[in-house]
């Protein structure tokens, strides 16, 4: 059986897939609060290919889960969930895109500069030194490191966050790099984009303002690749909008009418 927490009381027909990849556990906050309406699941990736954890999320879905769901995506979750969607279309009764990465390649080029412009001197020089320290073949402790930047770049990635506690695991960078690689590749080659076109459920995109991933990397290839389409950007928000003072309660409002 797959590693996944339950929230709530089955049958379990809402899916909340963490982002990372390689650092589960941090949609923790947004499972619980939708298991006051309907059954979650909080599946955590373990295998260090992305066909690997698409295969491992469809098994979550059959064997745990009551299909057709509701498919909640956070950030690499996000796109994880389209391409299940796309693989899998009957397993999935709705899409919910949660700061989504941009589906093409052009529209990611600025994010990096972006969280880089947010930091001050002495952060833009850390983030470089821990960059560097990850790219080297033979640096120790790399999941360390790659938990100091997830933590920097969370810090930037937010318009005003309020005190939510962190409920995550340890990173896991091996997993972390090889997946990523290879979702990057699909963008760069159109196939992810592509893959919108076997999507046959309803998809709803919500994003933040303060997102360093930009809302136009998901809402124009989308708006005229998928016939039914909603697209909701949060004012005030960042890339975690369940931890944002302003704008949390107007996104679970969205997300709890969604499923």
């Amino acid at each position: 059986m797959k590693p996944v927490r339950r929230w709530g009381h089955g049958p379990y027909s809402v899916v909340v897939v963490h982002g990372g990849p390689g650092a589960p556990g941090e949609v923790a906050p947004v499972a619980r609060e939708l298991a006051a309406v309907k059954g979650v699941l909080e599946p955590f990736q373990t295998e260090t290919t992305l066909d690997g954890q698409v295969q491992e999320l469809r098994s979550v879905l059959v064997e745990q889960g009551t299909p057709p769901v509701t498919l909640v995506g956070f950030s690499y979750g996000a796109l994880l969930s389209f391409i299940l969607a796309a693989r899998y279309p009957d397993l999935v009764k709705k899409l919910i895109l949660v700061s989504c990465p941009p589906l093409e390649a052009r529209y990611a080029a600025a994010i990096t500069q972006i969280r880089m412009n947010r930091l001050n001197s002495k952060g833009r020089a850390t983030a470089q030194s821990l960059l560097a320290r990850l790219a080297a073949p033979d640096t120790p402790n790399k999941n360390a490191l790659l938990a100091e930047l997830g933590t920097m770049l969370a810090r930037v990635d937010a318009f005003d966050p309020a005190n939510v506690p962190e409920e995550g695991f340890h990173c896991q960078y091996d997993l972390f790099q090889g997946v990523w690689e290879e979702t990057c590749a699909l963008r760069e080659k159109q196939i992810l984009l592509q893959m919108a076109d076997a999507i046959t459920c309803p998809v709803l995109a919500i994003h933040g303002d303060w997102d360093p991933h930009p809302a136009e990397g998901v809402r124009d290839p989308l708006t005229n690749a998928i016939s039914d389409f909603q697209f909701v950007l949060l004012e005030k928000c960042g890339h975690r909008p369940w931890t944002e003072r302003t704008a949390s309660e107007e996104f679970y409002k969205i997300l709890v009418g969604s499923i």
